[in-house]
């Protein structure tokens, strides 16, 4: 079964698949979302540029994409993630065409794609989703303040423990494509801190490390090890629903 299928089968049985295109009942959902169309994405695939217009939106479903602020002369820095409990494009809810932040996918898997005009026009006509756009855009910018605090301050190897953790949340995963490299980016350290820190974890049993992968083998006791603003991160995003 191709991509455009399995999300067909997706939607028939759980809904859409995403957190916020989930609110609308069906009809609301055909009537503004008639041009919105399933997407494979690809690891490393660029779907955002700072500065530059919003041709398009994406609402994930089984692939989780990293934002990143660009610093000159060094790695962009991961600031956030994005499953399928949001979108790419959030400041289109604020009226904003375009975002400071670059936009890339971090683990493949597919989405729903629209334009960006359609988009503004299913905000403006559809308040359950307007509000549920607000209340994702507050908890995206909560998880951004905790984790600019939780690399300031916590050691690398909970910080490490604290990533997988939410990547495996955001998409549903147990297996991770990451590279060292990559997560040196998302982490904001050098690689050979994030080799010492895998390894760490890996001779814990805890995780797997493969070529360009990660598997999780004990969820429990990497929740143990990791700090605690992946359960703060948890509770930011679970207060979009409580309040909904």
């Amino acid at each position: 079964m191709n991509s455009r299928g399995r999300i067909r089968a997706h939607t028939a049985q759980q809904g859409h698949g995403n957190s916020l295109l989930d609110v609308l009942r069906h009809a609301d959902f055909q009537r503004l979302f008639a041009g919105i169309e399933p997407v494979t994405l690809k690891f490393g695939e660029v779907l955002q540029e700072p500065g530059v217009p919003f041709r398009h939106v994406y609402f994930p479903i089984d692939c989780v994409i990293s934002l990143l602020t660009p610093i000159e002369g060094h790695p962009d820095l991961g600031i956030a993630l994005i499953g399928r409990e949001g979108m790419v494009g959030i400041p289109l809810a604020l009226g904003i065409g375009s975002s400071s932040r670059r936009a890339l996918v971090q683990n493949p898997g597919t989405a729903m794609r629209m334009e960006s005009a359609p988009l503004r026009r299913a905000i403006f006509q559809s308040m359950p989703l307007r509000q549920a756009l607000y209340r994702y855009k507050h908890a995206l910018v909560g998880q951004i303040g905790q984790l600019a605090a939780c690399n300031q301050f916590h050691p690398v190897q909970a910080r490490l423990a604290r990533y997988l953790l939410m990547t495996a949340d955001h998409a549903n995963l147990t297996e991770i494509r990451l590279t060292q490299e990559f997560l040196a980016s998302m982490l904001g350290v050098e690689r050979s801190a994030v080799t010492h820190a895998s390894g760490a974890l890996e001779k814990d049993g805890l995780i797997k490390c493969g070529r360009g992968k990660m598997t999780i083998l004990d969820r429990k006791r990497l929740g143990a090890a990791s700090c605690e603003c992946y359960q703060i991160i948890k509770r930011i995003y679970a207060s979009m629903y409580a309040h909904g």
